[in-house]
């Protein structure tokens, strides 16, 4: 099976959408596990993440500090949502759909 570049939202999709109170956010344990076994299975992960971009303020600390606390492996992380083989977004292919396995 051929690698893959797999873009991955962060809020909503692997912790608790806060509506931008994002020091509160939640991981949501399965789906973190779900994607380190793409990690896991050689695929380059990637981060996304629309935090910040309606404030302009800087957020990437506390979210890699986040990702590092989950246990979330991954390659990068990018904010201001690009090549790519699968993003994976609560607003583009469903999260739920995704992790569900529909």
């Amino acid at each position: 099976m051929q690698s893959k570049i797999i873009y991955v939202d962060i809020d909503g999709t692997i912790c608790t959408n806060t509506n931008g109170k994002y020091e509160h956010a939640k991981p949501i344990r399965n789906n973190i596990e779900r994607i380190n076994e793409l990690f896991d299975e050689e695929n380059t992960i990637i981060y996304w993440t629309a935090r910040g971009s309606k404030t302009g303020l800087d957020w990437l600390d506390l979210t890699k500090q986040q990702l590092k606390e989950w246990g979330v492996k991954h390659h990068e992380v990018k904010l201001g949502k690009p090549h790519y083989d699968l993003f994976i977004c609560d607003k583009a292919i469903n999260s739920d759909k995704f992790f569900k396995g529909d």
